[in-house]
């Protein structure tokens, strides 16, 4: 009978050769017995075989199966771990994460959180393209916490489309200054595992590590 045009004997052949294609440990196991059953009735009764040549042999094939059962549970858990693995991932991909990195301007506001500089006489919200040019100096105030950036120049008209990084200066009673990183929030659109660490592509291309993240909230 033809299996490619029946169904129902195609699927059975096919069960037959996963079944095959498995370890049988109970199989190889009974077959061993008979082997040593037809080494004990054929040995020279003269010479026989020594009772711990038996225990020897006995003990590695269990020594052999134990190994076996050992892998095929490994294998089992590394599976676990990757589905795992892969559905934490997949929990970032939509979320919107607050970090230090570089934040995609579209037009929409930017929500960011200062840090605090209690202990400044003054403080300016710092404003750089990707080239590294200053395109905008907001003077804020030392208590720090959210602030919503509007993306607006002094000017009055929306910047350029693209990356931006922010960074706070604060400037003491000595006149010295001292530039602190800005966090701020952007939706994740990808996530991989690189050498076993979660590595995150926020919207724009940044990447940060997992660990980098302060905060996570839904996509707003």
């Amino acid at each position: 009978m033809d299996t490619a045009l029946n169904p129902v004997a195609a699927q059975g052949a096919t069960s037959a050769a996963g079944r095959a294609a498995k370890p049988a440990i109970t199989s190889d196991f009974q077959t061993f017995l008979r082997m040593l059953t037809v080494q004990m009735q054929n040995q020279d009764p003269l010479n026989p075989i020594d009772s711990a040549d038996y225990a020897v042999q006995l003990a590695t094939f269990s020594g052999v199966e134990q190994q076996v059962q050992t892998n095929d549970l490994l294998k089992s858990l590394a599976l676990q771990f990757s589905v795992s693995g892969l559905g934490q991932m997949a929990g970032w991909v939509g979320r919107e994460v607050r970090a230090v990195a570089p934040v995609a301007f579209d037009g929409a506001p930017v929500d960011l959180m200062l840090p605090t500089t209690a202990d400044a006489i003054g403080a300016d919200l710092v404003v750089r393209d990707m080239a590294g040019q200053e395109v905008q100096r907001i003077a804020i105030g030392a208590a720090g916490g959210p602030m919503r950036w509007d993306g607006l120049g002094d000017d009055g008209l929306p910047l350029p489309v693209g990356l931006y990084d922010f960074a706070v200066e604060a400037f003491g009673e000595s006149g010295t200054t001292r530039t602190l990183p800005v966090e701020s929030y952007a939706a994740v659109t990808e996530a991989q595992l690189r050498n076993g660490e979660i590595w995150l592509s926020r919207a724009g291309g940044a990447e940060i590590p997992a660990s980098a993240v302060a905060a996570i909230r839904g996509a707003q």
